[in-house]
């Protein structure tokens, strides 16, 4: 029987520091939204889940730190997951408490909080992915393109924290209750899944690993984040007159629609009515927008 692959120490500590530091720092956010006999409840309430998660953090990021130099990403899904999954749970009690506390307009601990989910998130996706790592990744081209999708990755990861942001940042006039609850729940989901499907894309591609057959996060992206959040945007400035709208994110997610439609044109002139598969043609597009932008 082969003996487990060795654990790589220094990305277990850097990946469970970052974890271990939003969570602390949520737990924060949480204790002193609270006030009196209410805060000691919350404190304790916090604690034990802290000592639970911990737990599992201590097994999962040693299960992490072991795939580290192979082409499997499986165990880096899971403990993505479970960060979000927390993560999430906590940054909804603490929505729900400035929204209770509406008259409190504390912008600076607001847009921390913000600033805080939108570098730990980001950098800890980075760090799961660990393309230095990827010693089984030869050719610098490949490797270059690999950090390319993975940028964008990160870009939609800011656009979704963005759209959430907009819940608790301060506003002249609150969304109603139903779009409040789904806008946030809709950002939860894509928060959960879309960095697992680009984690599973790369773990599947095994050793010989392509980026341009990567296929189905940028199909996912286009429509759950380019195109929807277009709308969610759109809908904020006309209906509830928000000022706060991303106007840059919003150009980037009409930009990235413009270049995916160009893709499809340009495919239709060059090989006109013998369209071979949908595979081809999505092989195309991406090919395309990754080459324009490392162009």
């Amino acid at each position: 029987m082969a003996p487990p692959p060795p654990t790589n120490a220094p990305h277990v500590c850097l990946s469970c520091v970052v974890i271990v530091s939003s969570m602390v720092l949520m737990d924060a956010y949480l204790v002193e939204q609270n006030h009196g006999p209410r805060k000691i409840g919350v404190f304790i309430v916090v604690s034990v889940g802290d000592v639970c998660f911990l737990i599992a953090l201590r097994y999962v990021a040693i299960w992490v730190g072991t795939e580290l130099r192979t082409a499997k990403r499986g165990y880096a899904m899971i403990l993505w997951f479970l960060y979000i999954f927390v993560l999430e749970i906590k940054v909804y009690f603490i929505y729900q408490n400035y929204k209770s506390d509406r008259k409190s307009l504390d912008a600076l601990t607001r847009k921390a909080l913000t600033l805080l989910l939108s570098v730990c998130i980001p950098v800890l996706f980075v760090i799961l992915v660990a393309v230095d790592h990827m010693e089984y990744v030869k050719a610098f081209r490949k490797k270059e393109e690999i950090r390319n999708r993975l940028f964008w990755v990160v870009v939609d990861l800011l656009d979704v924290l963005d759209i959430q942001a907009n819940l608790w940042e301060p506003q002249k006039k609150g969304f109603p209750l139903w779009a409040e609850g789904l806008m946030f729940f809709y950002c939860y989901i894509l928060l959960l899944v879309l960095p697992c499907v680009s984690l599973s894309e790369i773990s599947m591609q095994g050793v010989n690993i392509s980026p341009h057959k990567m296929l189905l996060y940028p199909i996912l992206s286009l429509i759950t984040i380019n195109i929807v959040t277009v709308f969610i945007r759109g809908g904020n400035m006309l209906l509830y007159k928000d000022g706060r709208v991303s106007g840059i994110l919003m150009g980037k997610n009409v930009l990235a629609i413009v270049m995916k439609m160009c893709s499809f044109v340009q495919f239709r002139f060059n090989i006109g009515s013998n369209t071979s598969s949908l595979h081809h043609f999505t092989a195309f597009f991406y090919l395309h927008t990754v080459g324009c932008v490392m162009e």
